[in-house]
């Protein structure tokens, strides 16, 4: 195992449910860094399953969204990440010295239709452009 394989940087993104916002910026995160990134979602209160219109419109962009579940948010989790990033949804996480966070006030897609859905989901990939940006310098 190479240096550059032990470096890999790792967020954690966390809202209440893990049903729309935190499961759209995981996606995107795992899609558009190509495994450059190590991706982990989870909420507070996870919902049943992951809010259908968020699927959608995921799936208009060809990210298929449909096999993932909401999972509950560990200490471990964050202790593991490296950016710890809530959506704006006053969830609590532990606080660990030396790591990054960011709290991204988003819009809740629960109970909106996919014509909502749309600009939330246009909203995070552009803050996960930003995001790769900001923990991968080679890659611009």
């Amino acid at each position: 195992m190479s240096t550059e394989t032990a470096k890999k940087p790792s967020v954690l993104f966390v809202c209440v449910h893990n049903a729309g916002r935190s499961q759209m910026a995981a996606a995107f995160l795992t899609t558009l860094s190509q495994g450059a990134i190590e991706v982990r979602s989870a909420g507070s209160q996870p919902a049943d399953k992951v809010n259908p219109a968020a699927v959608e419109a995921m799936a208009e962009l060809g990210i298929d969204m449909s096999a993932e579940i909401p999972k509950v948010l560990t200490t471990e989790a964050v202790k593991e990440s490296d950016v710890v990033i809530t959506m704006g949804c006053g969830d609590t996480c532990p606080i660990f010295p030396g790591k990054r966070y960011e709290d991204w006030e988003l819009e809740d897609p629960a109970g909106q239709g996919i014509d909502a859905v749309r600009p939330i989901r246009d909203d995070i990939k552009a803050r996960i452009e930003d995001l790769i940006a900001s923990l991968t310098p080679a890659a611009r």
